[in-house]
């Protein structure tokens, strides 16, 4: 089909403009459009091959372990060098292999600090990719790397651009640290342990067994050589990159191609000073011989070619004494131990903190108060501890102990079980109050239209809002007191907070930001106990017999209404008209226990909206068709579930008749 084709190669073109040329042509709105249409075709028309179709990338189904893959050739592991002279060196080295006075061409990249793997085209079709693992085979990630948009699944071609009949291609998978931080935010908020650094984000995403996971996740790719290739030759490394650029790569435009290795020493400093400026965690630079056959000539050693050295950039280091150790509270309410330091200088910058992690990183490095220790900045991060040195204690150091109470608001400062991570539990916590609020009005929570996180903080910052529920205090004339504010925007806020007032049960709880307990898990309380004072008062025994709820959500359920100041916030909320929907019981619903597939585009509601509906009713929605399931709902352009749907035997509704089963109509 020709649209198809059409849509495929749209796509890929402004995927090219978005991740290659970073001069995008059409906005998201327009581009999940194209999309989407592609993906319905492909429904439609299913003969059509979508092996290298742009749908592919949302993920596909979980698989249960990774298989192995043997790379075609080694992925070798660079040695290192730690300074100039190790630099000039390897210079030397070379030159004496070569039997050479004569200075050498390099090509110089920055070093990313992420997770290396190896990408296999047959005639400029991407079919399988694998990690580095030992440098001889590693997991195989296909399915994860499809979801980066920034690979091709299938090579550009033009009339004077070859494509080789088989190649390795290797890239560096990487999450660029403001994405990282919004990637970390997402995963607190869900009540999952944070990753420790970009470098873990990446690799830990790239090896979910669910690749629709990993198609959530702000992956990125440079790739920066290549392995076996057959049906193209090459003469040197910058012909490589070049050529990887005009197939459709993304290669880092840092890179550089230098005439000595005086040069190359320029570049590393160069690269050094910017570094601070990338939007990607860097931890040095690569220097590669540029010419090919020279490479071949000087071949490799154990597991380290001699033509390419990874030249580290020092973490850097000074000696000092702890003063104190205070508490920061985070807006997620994690309480962070930070050393007050005697200030010191580390390269270049005067130092007065260094971050404690957590009260286990405390004990597991014994630091006291008092103490003298060694603390680094390494990739201009914020600076650590990274030692103490106990041959300078004098006996006057004093132990560490996490504060009980938070020193923000008082509130009790609990360590919920499998944690490393002490928490304050205060939704009205002045450190946590943004993030609290903007959660509290996301639309999975109260959903109030038009209350972003701008704007929270704009009512925080005006002392306007302390809790949640001071949300419902707010008038149209007090809200026209605020900076920037218009009647109108005043009035539509105004209205949006009014409409909250009465919200499903199951949103209410969800809104609360209750550690641990997300969408799933409030449908399953508001189920249960059916009333927010029921809930209230739930003891852990009563919420450890209900089905999905284990220990550690158990007790950070109880503690969170045990505190006194979130009861006083959800008093403050029935004072203001706040009254969720109380939850009846479903049992008699004529649709509990029901199952509900949906194919094509709803007209009257969202997909998302409707399946809202039928769970309220008791039922359930599902992606697949099998022969437990109830109703498929036909809205327009249904895809091939409507062929398994006749296979079983399974009654076909329209949206008509969905909407006169749900009470609609």
């Amino acid at each position: 089909m020709k649209r198809i084709e059409e849509l495929r190669r749209l796509i890929n073109y402004h995927n090219r403009r978005y991740y290659q040329l970073d001069d995008p042509e059409i906005s998201d709105v327009e581009y999940d459009g194209l999309m989407k249409e592609l993906f319905e075709l492909e429904q439609r028309f299913p003969d059509f091959d979508v092996s290298d179709s742009p749908t592919q990338r949302v993920g596909a189904a979980p698989l249960k372990k990774f298989r192995t893959i043997k790379h075609y050739s080694k992925m070798l592991s660079l040695k290192n060098a730690f300074s100039e002279q190790d630099i000039l060196d390897f210079d030397e080295r070379i030159k004496r292999i070569l039997g050479t006075h004569e200075d050498i061409s390099f090509v110089a990249e920055p070093k990313l600090d992420g997770t290396a793997v190896n990408l296999i085209y047959e005639n400029g079709l991407f079919i399988t990719g694998a990690t580095r693992g030992d440098g001889e085979e590693g997991e195989d990630v296909t399915q994860n790397l499809k979801t980066i948009r920034a690979i091709p699944l299938r090579m550009n071609s033009g009339d004077d651009l070859s494509i080789p009949e088989m190649i390795e291609i290797r890239g560096e998978v990487y999450i660029e640290i403001d994405a990282f931080q919004r990637l970390n935010k997402h995963i607190l908020q869900d009540g999952a342990p944070p990753f420790a650094n970009p470098r873990n984000a990446a690799a830990g995403s790239l090896r979910q067994l669910d690749s629709k996971i990993t198609a959530k996740r702000p992956l990125d790719i440079f790739c920066y050589g290549i392995g076996i290739v057959t049906g193209k030759d090459f003469r040197s490394h910058w012909e490589v990159l070049q050529t990887l650029s005009r197939w459709g790569f993304q290669v880092n435009p840092h890179i550089a191609q230098v005439s000595s290795i005086n040069e190359c020493i320029q570049y590393y400093h160069h690269i050094n000073d910017i570094r601070g400026k990338l939007p990607y965690e860097i931890d040095g630079i690569v220097i590669k011989v540029d010419d090919l056959d020279i490479q071949e000539r000087l071949g490799a050693v154990s597991r380290s070619p001699r033509w390419a050295i990874a030249c580290k950039f020092a973490a850097t280091q000074e000696t000092t004494v702890i003063v104190n150790i205070i508490v920061q509270v985070g807006r997620t309410g994690v309480l962070t131990p930070v050393a007050i330091l005697k200030p010191v200088q580390v390269g270049g910058v005067t130092v007065s903190r260094a971050t404690l992690h957590n009260m286990d990183e405390i004990d597991k490095k014994d630091v006291r108060i008092g103490d003298t220790v060694i603390i680094q900045r390494a990739g201009d991060v914020i600076p650590e501890v990274v030692k103490v040195i106990e041959s300078k204690r004098t006996g006057t150091e004093k132990k560490f102990v996490m504060p009980q109470a938070c020193p923000e608001c008082g509130n009790e400062v609990v360590r919920l079980e499998g944690e490393a991570a002490h928490r304050c539990i205060g939704i009205a916590c002045p450190a946590q109050i943004r993030e609290h609020i903007a959660h509290f009005a996301s639309r999975g929570g109260m959903d109030i239209e038009g209350l972003g996180d701008k704007l929270v903080s704009h009512l925080v910052d005006a002392a306007m809002i302390k809790d949640p529920a001071d949300l419902y205090y707010l008038t149209k004339e007090k809200l026209l007191t605020l900076d920037r504010m218009g009647e109108k925007s005043a009035f539509n806020l105004a209205t949006a907070i009014e409409k909250s007032k009465s919200p499903p049960l199951e949103k209410f709880i969800y809104a609360l930001g209750i550690r641990h307990v997300g969408e799933h898990t409030s449908r399953v309380l508001a189920e249960t106990f059916m009333r927010v004072d029921t809930l209230l008062h739930a003891t852990r025994d009563a919420l450890l017999v209900i089905r999905d709820i284990g220990p550690v959500v158990a007790g950070s359920i109880t503690k969170f209404f045990r505190e006194p100041s979130n009861r006083e916030v959800i008093e403050k909320f029935r004072r203001a008209g706040v009254k969720p929907v109380e939850r009846v019981s479903l049992k008699d619903e004529p649709l509990a226990g029901k199952t509900f597939v949906f194919t094509g585009t709803l007209t009257t509601l969202r997909r998302n909206e409707a399946k809202e509906i039928i769970e309220s009713l008791g039922a359930s929605a599902t992606e697949s068709v099998t022969k437990t399931t109830d109703y498929v709902v036909a809205g327009e352009s249904p895809g091939s579930k409507l062929e398994k749907a006749n296979k079983f035997g399974i009654p076909i509704i329209d949206e008509e008749e969905f909407l006169k089963l749900i009470g609609w109509k």
